[in-house]
């Protein structure tokens, strides 16, 4: 108990030696100070340095807000933000296109501006809104052709047949597949396997939810989940639902025609009550083959796990094909609830990281009604031997 009021009085009264810290410490203390010391030191410490020579301050205030999302629990940076905004100018930063075109627009970046938008001051929200459509289409142009030509294949793939009637039969695909059968007495082939065209169905041939925990930690996920489930509703035959949580749930389905609204849509940061968004999701689940249901979180659920588990479980033993995407991020090193992740792997759920680059081919292999924990395992050993 000595040791950790130490540490505490230490990260409070800031300038001393390291001595009470821990080594995860470091980064927390630093943030600390950058904030409130004084010294001009060059950093973000500085007032002056923050609002004069704005070109080379503007990194580090986007640097320094998103350490803070990392090192402390959401009501704490709401806090440090607001002190940013009051005591560093950061008000005036934000106000000044000088700040967005010294820093590279990133996914990070459209995150901290996402976490800052009820603080953002009136004159800078279109300037916000420009960065963060401009990080969107430049994902959108790397992915979105991708993943709309791995979906509608997989879908064209999941409405063949191999029971077809005579009018539905795809004699091409039936005699490549029945060339070993080629009977040279008869000069014909005998056909041992039909494939035909499924037939044509009314309404969605899948549905969609993506549910998304949208505590801090999970904020680069949150930004592409709302890329690729805007990408995912302009694809006719899908019917696609974005679900988000954190203690409230907040169904953002109908802004899907504009992920910038999307994004401005999420509330970055705070708890998270996955039971609660899991029953939100269920109804919307009419057609349990046919749904593909995706939870991004990283799974740290406290007291509500074994509901979380229920619940999951629930749906999956329906017939939907679930699995959980502990980051949805270009680092693909989670930190996530393993016992969690283990009790739900026992009911067959998958649980797993996937970088933006292959979520077109994940989600191409749930839709055909593949298995998910297979194609997992095979990403992480292609990754694991560098191929």
């Amino acid at each position: 108990m000595t040791e950790e009021r130490a540490r505490r009085w230490r990260l409070l009264l800031g300038d001393g030696p390291n001595d009470a810290l821990e080594p995860g410490d470091l980064g927390m203390d630093a943030a600390l100070s950058a904030l409130y010391d004084n010294q001009s030191d060059g950093e973000l410490g500085s007032k002056e340095n923050v609002v004069v020579g704005m070109g080379a301050s503007a990194p580090r205030v986007a640097r320094w807000l998103g350490d803070v999302r990392t090192y402390f629990p959401s009501t704490v940076v709401q806090v440090m933000q607001a002190d940013a905004i009051d005591r560093l100018g950061l008000k005036q930063l934000l106000l000044e296109p000088e700040m967005m075109s010294a820093v590279q627009p990133d996914v990070h970046l459209v995150a901290t501006l996402a976490s800052l938008r009820s603080l953002l001051p009136q004159q800078a929200r279109a300037t916000a809104r420009t960065v963060v459509r401009t990080v969107v289409e430049e994902v959108e142009r790397r992915i979105a052709d991708r993943l709309r030509s791995s979906v509608r294949g997989a879908l064209n793939r999941a409405q063949r047949t191999s029971r077809p009637r005579p009018g539905d039969i795809d004699w091409n695909r039936t005699v490549k597949a029945n060339l070993a059968s080629y009977q040279p007495d008869l000069g014909t082939i005998i056909p041992e396997r039909l494939i035909g065209f499924g037939r044509k169905q009314t309404g969605f041939a899948r549905e969609i939810v993506l549910c998304v925990d949208q505590s801090g930690s999970m904020a680069t996920s949150v930004v592409y989940a709302s890329i690729f489930a805007s990408v995912l509703a302009s694809i006719r035959a899908l019917k696609t639902s974005l679900v988000v949580y954190d203690t409230a749930v907040v169904d953002l389905t109908d802004e899907l025609s504009d992920p910038v609204d999307v994004i401005f849509g999420t509330q970055l940061g705070g708890g998270n009550d996955t039971p609660r968004a899991l029953a939100y999701c269920t109804p919307l689940i009419t057609r349990p083959r046919d749904t593909v249901f995706v939870l991004i979180s990283d799974l740290y659920e406290g007291q509500g796990s074994p509901e979380m588990i229920r619940r999951l479980a629930a749906i999956a033993g329906a017939g939907t094909t679930v699995f959980v995407l502990l980051a949805l991020d270009d680092d693909g090193k989670p930190s996530y609830d393993k016992e969690n992740a283990a009790a739900l792997a026992a009911f067959g759920i998958p649980c797993f990281a996937c970088t933006p680059d292959a979520f077109p081919d994940l989600m191409a292999v749930a839709i055909s009604r593949g298995d998910v924990a297979q194609w997992a395992a095979g990403r992480a050993a292609a990754t694991a031997t560098g191929r």
